[in-house]
């Protein structure tokens, strides 16, 4: 076994790091922290059992499958004990900074003494454009290699207490930091501000998520679902979502359309968009965590950018 190891954000760019012909190991690290509950012990049995129940109830993913990707993946990596250098590969979005920290946290409680360094994908020219790891060349993936960032303890300690307030029942814990300027982490602030505005809003009980599909259906009236869904993709910001992720999010919201194909805003959908009505006790649920908090005991005030607890 080599004495460096390199996790990577998922199985495309994994496929992309081999063709680089680095030295050393990869795990692919296969999960959407950002979705569902998490708990803070990453790795444990009631951490995969909690993901497992989350990704089986919403996304239909077997048991079977489970266990061949996700935690034969994880296995491989607990066995991966003897390397003393570890480069995580990650980009910028909430998708990818939230499974960043939760690495970092199991980083820090199961391989103490390893260096770790940190490839972070982002703001790579002055196009005002941010990179997915996947976008861009041989030539510059080398280059971000070369300059890759070595986390202090305290860097590390920090993601691990941003982890564990992510994991909390408070999200307005998480509001309250103040100190990333401290810490080598560029794209946390971004990350977590957009985690924070997917509480729904104050005015029409839509998250800004929702609020940002409604107003791409109203002002660019796609011609179908799939062209609909193109054009989130390309709109979405810090989010990192993928696909399945915005076809749950038309699901929930069904009542706020006529039609997708082409896409067409109900009356009702015309109005929450417009903060004339509230669609909050229409898609409101018990049972939907954002980390460790639950999404509907929580309202965002998008005038002061505040959380408020209900």
């Amino acid at each position: 076994m080599s004495s460096l190891l390199h996790i990577t954000n998922g199985d495309s760019f994994t496929e992309k790091l081999k063709s680089l012909k680095l030295k050393g190991d990869i795990i692919t690290w296969r999960e959407m922290l950002c979705e569902g509950k998490t708990l803070t012990n990453v790795g444990s049995e009631s951490f995969w059992k909690t993901r497992f129940e989350f990704l089986n109830k919403n996304y239909k993913v077997s048991k079977s499958w489970f266990i061949e990707k996700t935690l034969k993946e994880y296995r491989s990596l607990c066995n991966h004990k003897q390397q003393d250098e570890i480069v995580l590969w990650f980009e910028y979005d909430l998708f990818c900074q939230i499974n960043m920290i939760a690495v970092l946290s199991w980083l820090k409680a199961n391989r103490k003494y390893a260096q770790v360094y940190l490839v972070c994908s982002g703001k790579e020219d002055n196009s005002g454009k941010y990179y997915g790891l996947g976008e861009l060349g041989d030539e510059k993936l080398l280059e971000l290699y070369n300059n890759k960032i070595e986390l202090t303890q305290d860097d590390i300690e920090y993601a691990d207490y941003v982890w564990q307030l992510y994991c909390s029942d408070n999200p307005i814990r998480l509001e309250n930091l103040s100190d990333f300027s401290q810490f080598q982490f560029e794209y946390l602030p971004d990350a977590l501000h957009t985690h924070l505005q997917r509480f729904p809003s104050i005015k029409n009980g839509l998250n800004a998520m929702e609020n940002n599909i409604l107003q791409i259906g109203a002002n660019k009236k796609p011609k179908s679902k799939k062209e609909f869904i193109s054009e989130i993709l390309q709109n979405q910001g810090f989010l990192g979502f993928g696909n399945s992720q915005y076809d749950r999010a038309l699901t929930r919201m069904k009542p706020l359309f006529t039609a997708l194909n082409p896409v067409r805003l109900s009356k009702k959908g015309k109005e929450v968009l417009d903060n004339q009505t509230s669609y909050y006790a229409r898609i409101q649920d018990t049972d939907v965590y954002l980390g460790g908090a639950l999404k509907y005991n929580y309202l965002y005030n998008t005038d002061s950018r505040r959380i408020l607890k209900l």
